[in-house]
């Protein structure tokens, strides 16, 4: 797993999620250690990190990358997925999630920002399914 000096790294994603959600990252694969689920309080995941190699990315190599698979609105999809760092989700549903390169092709910043994003995204639905 590679640690990046610019961008967003796993580390970085983790240590943003317990200070601005009270999340823990979940690993619940004992087969995949590298995979971690970041869950809502009400129990739906709002991410997963994961490390996966890019010929199973669409991006070629047998290099492994880490990502975070984030819940997006579709209509967000097609100016996403034009820029550099992004990807259609992996292991997850394409019409409502996307993954990011932790690379540091995506400045931190919008990392955060898209956590944000997905987490009040399955806020939103909890909220609605209770009330």
């Amino acid at each position: 797993m590679s640690e990046q000096i610019c961008g967003a790294t796993r580390k970085e994603v983790f240590d943003y999620v317990a200070s601005e959600y009270g999340t823990q990252p979940e690993h619940p694969w004992m087969d995949l250690p590298e995979y971690a689920v970041l869950r809502h309080p009400g129990g739906k995941w709002y991410g997963v990190v994961m490390y996966v190699r890019g010929d199973r990315l669409g991006i070629g190599g047998e290099d492994f990358h880490d990502i975070l698979v984030f819940k997006c609105p579709p209509e967000l999809h097609p100016a996403l997925l034009a820029r550099k760092g992004f990807l259609p989700a992996y292991h997850m549903n394409k019409l409502n999630w996307l993954a990011v390169l932790l690379d540091g092709s995506v400045h931190a910043d919008e990392v955060k920002g898209l956590i944000d994003l997905s987490y009040s995204l399955v806020d939103e639905r909890a909220r609605r399914r209770r009330g």
